[in-house]
């Protein structure tokens, strides 16, 4: 299942392959995160989370400065700036080999995070919340995420409605990759934005038909790491979604995606070795 290709993306000359799906590590600077375990508020607990990241095997590491969690409110630039950028810098100076994603949909903030170290920007808003982000990417050609969400985090969860939610996301891909390309941008990676102005059920059938996805031909990166579509379908709470958050991903796996975005990445690089184990012909072990 999933397609056979999966192209690289270019990180400032390093080609990063999909052939074996990949994982990001998720350290939110924010104080208040729907999953507590992963805020980290201060240098020592930034440095020790992104330390265990690249030590379990972290191809990504995804800062974020800025909740977006359903009924989130915003925050101003200057605060979201002063929360990613001296994480981006502590982690890209202790660790000059990890590949660090910014979680934000402000181009100023992406801006300031590419030149103090970060190499690619993940906007929960596909360029809709900032027009200048599509440019700027385009300018700094640096790889870019580009994740569907329905509404805004204060409104996404009010009522979500979709004709066919495959056909209307890719129809919403299709306009923002076109617009991407023609400002030069190739390394783009898609994101379906589970959780993001979808009801639990709507989450439920976009994990069952993910494949479909793959039509778009870009890599597919999904972020069900303890989401409610679990922890509210299985009647626990977000800590206790471990168990739940890696069967989702190894079905997200078997449905083709090529990246997983998680709070725990030991637990999705086992999902990932088993699962190209489990693929490999032959394979004897």
């Amino acid at each position: 299942m999933g397609m056979e290709t999966r192209p690289a993306i270019n990180i400032k000359g390093r080609l990063i392959d999909f052939d074996t799906p990949r994982v990001m590590g998720i350290i939110n600077i924010t104080p208040d995160s729907f999953y507590s375990g992963s805020r980290y508020a201060d240098e020592k607990s930034v440095l020790e989370a992104a330390g265990r990241m690249v030590e379990e095997g972290a191809d990504f590491i995804d800062i974020g400065g800025c909740s977006t969690r359903p009924g989130a409110a915003e925050i101003s630039i200057d605060e979201e700036s002063g929360r990613v950028i001296p994480a981006v810098r502590l982690i890209s100076s202790r660790f000059p080999g990890a590949i660090i994603s910014v979680d934000t949909f402000r181009s100023a903030v992406a801006r300031e995070a590419c030149e103090n170290g970060a190499h690619m920007i993940n906007d929960i808003s596909g360029g809709e919340a900032d027009e200048a982000m599509f440019p700027l990417i385009g300018e700094l050609n640096v790889p870019y995420v580009l994740m569907h969400m329905q509404g805004t985090p204060l409104t996404m969860q009010k009522n979500p409605q979709y004709d066919d939610i495959i056909a209307d996301i890719l129809q919403w891909y299709g306009k923002r990759i076109v617009a991407l390309h023609a400002l030069g941008v190739n390394d783009i990676i898609l994101d379906p934005g589970f959780g993001f102005g979808k009801t639990i059920a709507g989450n439920f059938e976009l994990l069952r038909r993910l494949d479909e996805l793959t039509v778009a031909g870009l890599p597919l990166m999904v972020g069900l790491s303890r989401k409610s579509m679990i922890w509210k379908s299985l009647g626990i709470t977000p800590g206790e979604a471990l168990t739940g958050t890696t069967v989702l991903n190894t079905a997200a796996l078997l449905k083709g995606a090529s990246v997983l975005r998680v709070h725990d990445v030991r637990e999705a690089r086992e999902a990932v070795k088993l699962i190209s184990l489990a693929r490999k012909k032959n394979s004897e072990t």
